[in-house]
């Protein structure tokens, strides 16, 4: 069930930990780093106070802990969320009770993009570590897009690379060309400053990169083991370094090319 909610954060609610999007990162007139629409903002020479005239309204939704729903597959579409910190899972159940899992949506990105030609979200989103959002009304931003032309062309971006993504895993690919572009891939949206980051934690289990990337839990462990082996990464658990970027883009390059 989803637990949206129309008020701020309280931050006594959660003592320690800094949950509002606009003090994390942003100030009272810029927005946070991670935000899906600050270029399109800071390209338009708009800063918070001018949004706020324009009447947008930006929900704050209560922390999700990992295993709980954001929204499941017909509820119905009201919104589209930007994840602000943690990591969500989207996924549909096919008849036979299998999983089938469709992205991983990281801080900066959108989820519920596919339910804007319908009226009920087409899939589930899960959390799967602490996650929050920022909820965005759909007819709200639909209004403001209409002001701003690049926002519009954001929207459609977004909605774009999504297709692209299940596009590129659903190709003939190796089992090594699929596992070398999800990593490369997840660094690269994992980019914070000149280099793309070598070290990260993979916040999803085995199981659903295998559903992901539709290979064998097995095949998966296998391959990460014998990157490791030719040096190529480092694994630990669920913390992962990329030793070897430009070898992991050469296998990966015919599938980030497609």
């Amino acid at each position: 069930m989803s637990r949206y909610t129309d008020a701020p954060l309280r931050p006594e609610r959660f003592p320690g930990v800094n949950l509002d999007p606009f003090e994390q990162e942003g100030d009272a007139v810029h927005f946070c780093g991670t935000c899906a629409f600050s270029s399109v903002c800071v390209s338009n020479g708009l800063d918070k106070t001018q949004l706020n005239e324009l009447h947008v309204l930006i929900e704050h939704t209560d922390l999700y802990h990992a295993g709980d729903h954001i929204f499941r597959d017909g509820d119905k579409f009201h919104a589209i969320a930007a994840v602000r910190t943690g990591t969500v899972k989207t996924y549909v159940i096919d008849r036979e009770g299998n999983e089938h899992v469709l992205g991983f949506h990281l801080p900066g990105e959108l989820i519920g993009l596919n339910a804007i030609d319908g009226e009920k979200y087409p899939c589930n989103a899960v959390a799967l570590d602490d996650v929050s959002l920022c909820r965005f009304s759909f007819p709200k931003i639909s209004v403001l897009a209409s002001k701003l032309p690049n926002l519009q062309r954001q929207l459609f971006r977004l909605v774009s690379r999504d297709i692209g993504k299940a596009a590129l895993m659903s190709g003939d690919w190796t089992a090594d060309q699929r596992i070398a572009a999800f990593l490369v891939d997840m660094s690269r949206r994992l980019f914070t400053s000149a280099n793309a980051p070598s070290r990260f934690q993979l916040s999803m289990a085995r199981t659903d990169i295998a559903r992901y990337l539709r290979l064998a839990p097995e095949t998966v462990s296998r391959v990460l083991r014998r990157y490791q082996e030719e040096g190529l990464i480092h694994v630990e658990r669920r913390d992962l370094e990329i030793l070897a970027l430009e070898k992991l883009e050469a296998i990966a390059n015919p599938i980030l090319r497609a």
